[in-house]
C-alpha cells in the first residue's frame, strides 16, 4: 500500500489527459474511440520494442544503437515462419490464426536472442564503460546486419500480410476498431505486466538490480552479475524481435531498413520516458502512439515531427523524462 500511495501517478494521467484533450476537435466520439484504441495499439507495439532497449541500458548502461537490427530479424523470421504455415492463416478462425503468430513470435524471439548473444559477447562486450564506442561500433553492427538479412531475404520490400481471422475490425457502436489492434494492446499490457513482476518481485530482479547499485558488494555474495548482465541482454534482444514480429503485421510489409527506421520513434520514448524506466517506456510509448494518430488526423503536415514537439514540451517539464530510473 505505501508503494502505491508513495508512486507517482501525474505522468500516467498524462495519456488519458492527451486522449481527453483532443476529444472537443475530433468531430464525433466514433472516430475519436477508432484513432485512440490505434494510438494506443500503435504505442504497446512500440512499447514491446523499446522494452528491450530499456531493459539493456537501465541495467547494463550500454547504448545499443544496434537494436533496430533484432527488429528486423524477428519480422524476416516471422515471414519466413507465416509463410510455411498457409494452411492456418488462411483459416477465417482466430483461433486457428494464433496457431500460426505464436510459433512466429516464439521462433522470432530465439533467434533474435541467439543472434543477441553473439552481439553482446563480440560486438558490445569490448565497449562496455565507453558510451561513444558503444554508439559508433553497434551503429557499425547494424549495418552489417542489415546487410546479411538482405543477403538471407533479398534487398526488396516483403509482405506480411495480416492472417485472414485477424483482419477486420468489431464495431463498437459507430466506431470501428481493429482486430489485430486489440491483440497488440494484450500482447503490450503482458509484456509490461511479465517485465514488472520479474524486476520488482522475483530474486533474479532485486539480484539484477543490486547488481547496477553495486556489482562488487553482489559479487561478493558469490553471484555472478557478468552471467545476469548477459541474460538482460538476450532478453532485450528477444523482446526487439517480438516487437518486429508485431511492428511487420502492423505495417504488413517489411524491409531490411525497417529497423533503423523504428530506432527514432525508440529513443524518443527512451528519452520521453526517463531512459532506463520500464514504466516510463510504456507512457512514452502510448503518448507518441496517441500523438501520430491525432495529428495525421488533425494537422497531417504536423505528424512528422509532432513526436519531436511531445519530446520536447516532456522534457521542459521534467528534464530527466516522466520517470526516474529507479522507478
Amino acid at each position: 500500500m505505501n508503494m502505491l500511495k508513495d508512486f507517482d501517478w501525474k505522468p500516467l494521467a498524462l495519456v488519458p489527459g492527451l486522449a481527453l484533450l483532443v476529444l472537443p476537435f475530433m468531430g464525433s466520439g466514433s472516430t475519436w474511440v477508432t484513432l485512440t484504441v490505434a494510438g494506443l495499439a500503435m504505442g504497446m507495439i512500440i512499447f514491446i520494442i523499446a522494452s528491450g532497449l530499456t531493459l539493456v541500458f537501465g541495467l547494463m548502461d550500454v547504448l545499443n544503437f544496434g537494436h533496430g537490427v533484432f527488429i528486423a530479424l524477428g519480422a524476416f523470421v516471422a515471414t519466413s515462419v507465416l509463410g510455411a504455415m498457409g494452411d492456418y492463416t488462411s483459416s477465417g478462425s482466430i483461433w486457428v490464426n494464433m496457431m500460426a503468430v505464436l510459433p512466429a513470435m516464439v521462433i522470432a524471439m530465439l533467434v533474435a536472442a541467439a543472434v543477441g548473444l553473439a552481439f553482446e559477447r563480440f560486438i558490445v562486450r569490448p565497449v562496455y564503460g565507453n558510451h561513444l564506442k558503444q554508439i559508433l561500433i553497434t551503429m557499425g553492427g547494424m549495418i552489417i546486419g542489415e546487410e546479411l538479412i538482405k543477403v538471407i531475404w533479398g534487398p526488396m520490400q516483403i509482405p506480411l500480410p495480416l492472417p485472414e481471422g485477424i483482419r477486420g475490425a468489431i464495431l463498437l457502436g459507430d466506431a470501428a476498431v481493429e482486430k489485430y489492434r486489440l491483440i497488440a494492446v494484450v500482447v503490450g499490457l503482458l509484456v509490461f505486466g511479465l517485465l514488472l513482476w520479474v524486476l520488482t518481485r522475483t530474486k533474479i530482479g532485486l539480484l539484477i538490480r543490486a547488481g547496477v547499485q553495486d556489482r562488487e558488494m553482489v559479487e561478493s555474495l558469490g553471484y555472478r552479475i557478468k552471467v545476469l548482465f548477459i541474460g538482460v541482454f538476450v532478453v532485450g534482444s528477444a523482446l526487439a524481435g517480438l516487437g518486429g514480429v508485431m511492428w511487420g503485421l502492423y505495417q504488413q510489409n517489411v524491409t531490411p531498413q525497417m529497423g533503423a527506421q523504428v530506432n527514432v520513434l525508440i529513443f524518443i520514448v527512451l528519452i520521453i520516458g526517463g531512459l532506463g524506466s520500464t514504466t516510463g517506456a510504456l507512457v512514452g510509448a502510448l503518448l507518441v502512439g496517441l500523438m501520430a494518430n491525432y495529428t495525421g488526423f488533425l494537422v497531417p503536415k504536423m505528424a512528422l515531427f509532432s513526436n519531436i514537439l511531445l519530446m520536447m514540451a516532456i522534457l521542459l517539464w521534467r528534464p530527466q523524462g516522466v520517470y526516474a530510473l529507479s522507478k
